[in-house]
């Protein structure tokens, strides 16, 4: 995953814990669940780019 596409799962991520506290502290469930998913989906984003960082080509052992 690219530099921008880590810093977007991280900003989304962010954005929706941000919306999630708004919607509990001030008894919105509709921006709670809202934020929750947007928060979920920028870790989900997130967990997904590490995955493609390592890649084995299979030549570790020929250079």
């Amino acid at each position: 995953m690219s530099l921008f596409g880590k810093a977007k799962a991280k900003a989304e991520e962010l954005l929706g814990h941000a919306e999630e506290v708004y919607g509990q502290s001030h008894g919105d469930a509709a921006a709670t669940l809202d934020g929750e998913a947007r928060r979920l989906e920028g870790e989900a984003e997130e967990e997904q780019g590490e995955g493609t960082d390592r890649r084995d080509d299979g030549l570790a052992g020929a250079r």
